[in-house]
């Protein structure tokens, strides 16, 4: 009997296997017409390495770097647990740096053939100078070198003068009588020689010291024959002086490098040859920070000398010198031998700074480099601050002027001088506009104030800081109130005062340096009384207005302080009178003869704005609309 196949059956898939290189169609073509292809590739194993689906380290693979190639490389077997040396590349987790995973035409899939291997990474320079040492051609690097990890240094496969000697037969007398007899196979070959290559015959290297160029072994050293042949025939210094002039080391100086004068030449010397002049151990600088701290290194602006190939000697004499520091010459004249147009353009300025005029350059700069800009031991704010102390206390107030807050001294003051007093880069306005350019004299402006216009910014303001805002040099009221005396006179003898008055807010109306209206003023009236008064300019945008409120706020108000209430400028029937006959006709009328003088004009009309043609304000009393005075008012014929 059938049975239906079920939904689920019919929707059953299989999957087949398909090859990696059916989509990574370029593979073949790259690797595998190579001559030596790596086993798992070889067989299709693709698999051994790569994972078909889950993402490590964004190549598909098994594992993280070398922890992959372990997967079948035993660490064992490429001595990883030898203590002196492991391979970098190996040691960084980096199989791949020398072999390539899949295929190579080298040896070992290594990517590239022979020493151009090594010298993907190492200078070939100096393997590649005159005589090459002749291992190094027929066999190169791995003659001497193993490739992973060694228990000597530098990779080496045995130590350095066994290694030697496993070409080189030190009793052979051709060799003896090259080295005068001297029991060399008990030193270090590679005191003399370069083991890779050199431009002196025997491999010696470029600065020969002169005994050895002459095969004068026994003019420092006891004679072959000796039970000691090694032993110095004077201690340490001593011998040295017995050919070089102590005087002439020293140039005069009184101060010596301390290794000179303990006599302990070899701290900075080989006797015998190096690759430097002068027979130094190291290269510049490299010989100097074995002793002493490299601190141009955290340094982000090192001094040139430092770093150049000439480094410390620039500044400083190797034996001795007359100054502290072993300096050549002594403080700013040092400097200036090198910045010669700063002590050319010092000499023309009216004003220098005293650590500039008295050449002690270190008082502020950091000879060999620092972290602030120009070398400055520090921040520029904490360098002034070291001999300016009063003024890191005076200038710990609420508003703090931008270039003090942020430590830029140098923003207004010169380094070194300045023809302007307070050692500044220029005077008055002209310094400040330097960063406040939107503050510059408008020859078109309606009025200026006149410290603003002549340029007197500090007649106003505190160059570095104050406890008032805008950094000026008093509060507000005082600082207006000090030449405009005259308006605090008025408002203490007036009845109403303007608010921005009494609380010395000035600035609520008036521009303190300058205005496209006169009188400094921010804005035209009505404008600027609206600015405050916003409900009245909304009642006036939707009420009609009275025609002096619509135009003029001053027709009828004074802007600071007034003799009438509400800042009028005169009491309010006179003001009133001022427009409104109130001896016409027409006017007694409308008032049913009553006497103007009796009246108070606003208790009726609104002096704004009203939506009623007559002014007269929202609510009104009934016998008023009627108008009949008489329920509340006993009138006189």
């Amino acid at each position: 009997m059938d049975f239906p196949q079920t939904a689920q059956a019919a929707r059953k898939r299989t999957f087949q296997k398909k090859e990696c290189t059916d989509c990574h169609t370029d593979f073949a073509e790259k690797y595998l017409g190579k001559t030596n292809i790596h086993t798992v590739v070889k067989e299709n194993k693709c698999e051994e390495c790569h994972l078909p689906h889950g993402i490590v380290a964004k190549l598909l693979l098994k594992e993280k770097d070398n922890d992959l190639c372990f997967l079948c490389h035993a660490k064992e077997d490429l001595n990883l647990d030898r203590k002196e040396g492991v391979h970098g590349a190996l040691r960084r987790g980096k199989c791949v740096v020398c072999h390539n995973p899949h295929a190579s035409d080298a040896p070992n899939l290594l990517n590239a053939q022979g020493s151009e291997m090594c010298f993907s990474c190492h200078k070939k320079e100096p393997f590649s100078k005159e005589v090459v040492h002749g291992i190094i051609k027929e066999e190169g690097c791995r003659a001497c070198h193993q490739a992973h990890a060694a228990d000597q240094a530098n990779l080496l496969k045995q130590e350095a003068t066994e290694l030697c000697l496993s070409c080189h037969d030190g009793d052979d007398s051709a060799f003896t009588k090259a080295h005068e007899n001297y029991p060399v196979a008990r030193t270090s070959c590679t005191l003399c020689h370069d083991p890779h290559s050199a431009d002196q015959a025997g491999l010696l290297r470029s600065s020969i010291h002169e005994p050895v160029a002459n095969a004068e072994c026994s003019s420092c050293h006891n004679e072959a024959s000796d039970s000691e042949p090694f032993g110095l025939l004077l201690e340490n210094g001593e011998l040295c002086l017995q050919c070089h002039d102590q005087e002439g080391l020293m140039g005069g100086g009184l101060i010596q490098h301390e290794p000179f004068e303990a006599g302990m030449c070899l701290s900075c010397h080989n006797p015998h040859t190096a690759d430097q002049e002068t027979l130094l151990k190291a290269k510049g600088n490299s010989l100097c920070f074995t002793c002493h701290e490299d601190t141009s290194k955290m340094a982000r602006y090192p001094h040139a000398p430092v770093q150049s190939e000439e480094g410390c000697l620039s500044c400083h004499n190797a034996h001795a010198a007359g100054q502290a520091g072993l300096l050549k010459a002594g403080g700013g004249k040092l400097c200036f031998s090198c910045h010669e147009e700063t002590r050319i353009a010092g000499q023309k300025l009216k004003n220098s700074h005293e650590p500039y005029d008295m050449q002690e350059c270190t008082t502020c700069h950091n000879p060999h480099g620092s972290s602030a800009e120009n070398m400055l031991t520090g921040r520029a704010d904490t360098v002034c601050y070291s001999c300016h102390t009063d003024s890191e206390g005076d200038f710990a107030k609420r508003n703090v002027h931008w270039p003090v807050q942020s430590g830029q001294c140098t923003t207004c003051h010169m380094g070194h001088g300045s023809n302007k007093n307070s050692l500044l880069k220029a005077t008055g306005a002209t310094l400040c506009a330097d960063c406040h350019e939107g503050y510059s004299v408008d020859k078109g402006a309606a009025s200026s104030h006149p410290p603003f216009e002549e340029g007197d910014c500090l007649g106003c303001h505190d160059p570095h800081a104050s406890d008032h805002k805008g950094v000026t040099v008093s509060h507000q009221k005082s600082l207006c109130i000090d030449c405009h005396d005259y308006i605090a006179d008025e408002a203490a003898a007036a009845m109403s005062r303007h608010q921005p008055v009494s609380e010395a807010a000035c600035t609520s109306c008036h521009n303190p340096h300058q205005a496209k209206l006169n009188s400094l003023l921010l804005a035209g009236s009505p404008d600027l009384c609206m600015a405050c008064h916003t409900e009245l300019k909304e009642k006036m945008a939707a009420e009609k207005v009275h025609a002096p409120a619509g135009r003029d706020c001053r027709r009828c108000h004074e802007p600071h302080s007034a003799q009438a209430p509400r800042l009028l400028n005169l009491q309010m029937q006179t003001l009133c009178a001022e427009c409104h006959e109130p001896t016409s006709q027409s006017f007694q009328e409308a008032h049913i003869f009553i006497e103007a003088s009796a009246m108070n004009c606003v208790n009726c009309h609104d002096p704004h704005a009203s939506k009623d043609q007559m002014f007269f304000r929202p609510v009104m009393h009934a016998p008023f609309v009627a108008r009949s005075c008489d329920p509340c008012h006993i009138t006189e014929e």
